[in-house]
């Protein structure tokens, strides 16, 4: 497991396919600059628009480039339980440190549905589960006590919790005090607040383009340097938030676009940022030094 701070990797496009030579500069970039932990094929990797044979070569090279330097957690979430258990085998055979598992989304399964769903996932494989809790996007919320009784089962591990709720992720939190049970920030904008209550840190989108400072806030929020902590964050929140001016990770790959990475080619449904957009994204990225 991690403690501080995952970047949910964007993964660069071209018009051929994944920008496999940007991907790994992003890759080196986000290690160089001392982050914990990197997803791969997450939301913001655009997992949901890419085929079976671009996920495996994706997962492919993340792995063989990231070289054991930091853990690699690879997105395997599915509404298909059978399908998530496939994806959950097949990237724990290409060499993933862990797995982030999105609730099952359209279905509206029960409390029980998303035990049983963890459960058949977690039963098909040997390594970390963390479950990943963003009910703005899927539909279905994982409740407080279904995360205690998810962490009764082996291989579930954490949460990613992107509720949004703070008091939701108190319980959360209280629900599992005491265990080995991990609860990780999925909002960059409430990374402070979350982390006060007892979260182990952040699964960020704006470490793609700000990696070593969404690193040093964390860091010293866990060394007890909440000065330090706070002065980061009133500085890189417009920032944070800017980053989901549009639908995430529409604002974050023009941003990466403009530092190198890729070219601004989200997938259709997904498109380009408005004009309006890269507009607020310039500027802020101006206002922090990102840019000249």
């Amino acid at each position: 497991m991690f403690s501080g701070v995952a970047t949910a990797l964007i993964t660069p496009f071209n018009f051929k396919g994944v920008d496999f030579e940007a991907y790994g500069r992003l890759i080196d970039d986000q290690i160089a600059n001392g982050i914990d932990a990197l997803v791969v094929l997450g939301t913001t990797g655009e997992a949901s628009t890419m085929s079976h044979e671009e996920k495996v070569e994706t997962i492919k090279f993340a792995i063989e480039k990231i070289n054991k330097r930091v853990p690699v957690i690879v997105g395997t979430g599915s509404n298909c339980t059978a399908t998530a258990i496939q994806n959950s085998i097949e990237a724990e055979k290409l060499g993933a440190d862990m797995l982030l598992v999105v609730t099952p989304y359209y279905n509206k399964c029960t409390q029980e549905g998303l035990i049983a769903h963890y459960a058949q996932i977690a039963g098909s494989v040997n390594i970390p589960i963390i479950a990943y809790n963003v009910p703005g996007r899927t539909g279905v919320n994982i409740l407080p006590k279904t995360i205690k009784a998810l962490a009764q089962i082996p291989n579930m591990v954490a949460v990613k919790e992107a509720s949004g709720n703070i008091s939701q992720i108190a319980s959360v939190v209280s629900e599992v005090r005491g265990s080995d049970f991990k609860v990780y920030s999925g909002d960059d904008g409430i990374i402070l607040p979350v982390m006060s209550l007892g979260a182990d840190g952040l699964i960020s989108v704006a470490s793609n383009v700000i990696p070593k400072q969404m690193v040093d806030m964390v860091h010293a929020v866990q060394n007890g340097d909440i000065k330090t902590a706070q002065d980061l964050f009133f500085k890189y929140r417009p920032l944070m938030e800017i980053m989901f001016c549009e639908t995430n990770p529409i604002p974050v790959k023009f941003a990466c676009s403009k530092l190198g990475y890729g070219e601004n080619l989200p997938r259709l449904p997904l498109t380009p940022i408005s004009e309006s957009g890269k507009v607020k994204v310039l500027d802020e990225m101006y206002n922090v030094g990102l840019i000249k």
